[in-house]
């Protein structure tokens, strides 16, 4: 099976906000384990260069995972994304997240 690749979107409109999401996702990135192991296979992060094709989304990520059991995983049960979730839910604006299997 194919890796999963996960494109998450923010459109968080205060600077300070941004930062303070940015920052939680450094300590997502040390702190997510499964089984007491890291297993997000790589992610990225970083405020969104401006373009109008951004639609007002600020903040890009993108993650990767060996399974989509990870994945669910990651959304249902990783404490560290937990963390996450509670820094950024309150202060975006909106969120879009895609999913996929690369063909390539």
């Amino acid at each position: 099976m194919a890796v999963i690749e996960r494109i998450t979107l923010f459109k968080i409109p205060n600077q300070a906000d941004r930062d303070r999401v940015l920052e939680q996702y450094k300590v997502l990135a040390k702190t997510a384990v499964k089984d007491g192991k890291p297993y997000i296979l790589n992610a990225a992060v970083g405020p969104s260069i401006p373009d109008p094709r951004n639609k007002g989304f600020n903040i890009s990520v993108k993650t990767t995972f060996a399974s989509l059991e990870d994945m669910k995983y990651y959304d249902d049960e990783c404490e560290a994304h937990k963390a996450l979730k509670a820094v950024a839910g309150p202060v975006r604006e909106d969120v879009l997240s895609t999913y996929f299997e690369s063909v390539l």
